[in-house]
C-alpha cells in the first residue's frame, strides 16, 4: 500500500487492437500490475489521435475505430517500478512508456464496509404536544406541493415524525365542499399533516410554518406519550408505513 511521499507515475500508450499471444495488450498488463501488487491503475481510451506509424486514428472513422489510442496509468514506489519495468517493457512492445517523479499527498484506502448505525431518535415519555396543519392540497411552495414541502422540512429539523393525511371529503374557509374523487383524480382536496414532539421543539419549528403556510390552520394539542418506538430501517421501508 502506497505511503505518503515520494512515487513514481507510470503511463504505458498503447494502441486498442494491439495483442500479446491473442490476449489485448491493456488486459494482459493490467493483469499483470494487479497480481504483482501494484496500488492501482486506470485504462482509459482516447477518442482521435496519432502514433509512431503517424497514422491518425478517430472514433468517426468507422474502418479504424479499433485502433485508438489506450493510455494505462498507476502509481507506486520507485522500488516497486524498477521491479516491474522489464516486463511492462515486452508486454508494451511497440506501445510509448513514460515516468514521471511525483509526490503522494494522500494515498488511497481500502474501503471497508460500513457497521450499520441504528437511527438516533429522541425518547418522549410523558407530556408533548401533537401539531396539526391543514392544508389544501393544491397549495405549493417554491415549486412543489406544499405538504411535501412541509415534511422535508420537518425531517431537516429533526421533528421525531410526522404523517399526512388526505381528506375525503369537508371544507375549509371558502366554504367550499371538497369530496374524494378516484376517478377522476382531483387534486383540489385537503390534507392535514399531523406530527408529535416536545412542545420546545414545534414551538421553535413554528415561525417556518408561518412562513411557508399562507393559508390554512396550524392548531396544537396536549397528548400524553404512551409508547415511543421505532422500528429498523429495513423493516419501515418494506411496509411503506409511515410512523412516528
Amino acid at each position: 500500500m502506497l505511503s505518503p511521499g515520494k512515487a513514481v507515475k507510470v503511463t504505458i500508450y498503447l494502441s486498442e487492437g494491439t495483442t500479446h499471444h491473442g490476449v489485448p495488450v491493456y488486459s494482459r498488463i493490467l493483469d499483470f500490475l494487479f497480481y504483482r501488487g501494484v496500488a492501482g491503475a486506470t485504462v482509459t481510451k482516447g477518442i482521435a489521435g496519432f502514433g509512431a506509424d503517424h497514422h491518425m486514428h478517430s472514433s468517426t472513422m468507422v474502418e479504424i475505430s479499433d485502433r485508438l489510442p489506450l493510455k494505462i496509468e498507476f502509481i507506486d514506489t520507485r522500488e516497486k517500478v524498477d521491479s516491474l519495468l522489464g516486463k511492462l517493457e515486452e508486454l508494451a512492445g511497440t506501445g510509448l512508456i513514460e515516468m514521471q517523479e511525483t509526490t503522494v499527498a494522500k494515498p488511497a484506502q481500502v474501503s471497508k464496509p460500513k457497521k450499520p448505525v441504528p437511527p438516533h431518535h429522541l425518547k418522549i415519555e410523558g407530556k408533548a404536544q401533537m401539531m396539526r396543519i391543514f392544508l389544501s392540497e393544491e397549495d405549493r411552495w417554491k415549486n412543489k406541493p406544499l405538504h411535501e414541502a412541509l415534511v422535508e422540512a420537518m425531517r431537516a429539523n429533526d421533528i421525531a415524525g410526522v404523517t399526512v393525511y388526505r381528506g375525503i371529503l369537508g371544507y375549509g374557509a371558502h366554504r367550499r365542499m371538497h369530496k374524494d374523487k378516484p376517478l377522476l383524480a382531483s387534486h383540489h382536496g385537503s390534507v392535514m399533516l399531523s406530527a408529535i414532539d416536545t412542545a420546545e421543539k414545534l414551538r421553535a419549528f413554528l415561525p417556518l410554518v408561518e412562513q411557508m403556510v399562507e393559508e390554512g390552520l396550524v392548531v396544537f394539542s396536549d397528548v400524553d406519550i404512551i409508547k415511543y418506538a421505532y422500528r429498523p430501517i429495513e423493516a419501515t421501508s418494506q411496509t411503506g408505513e409511515a410512523s412516528l
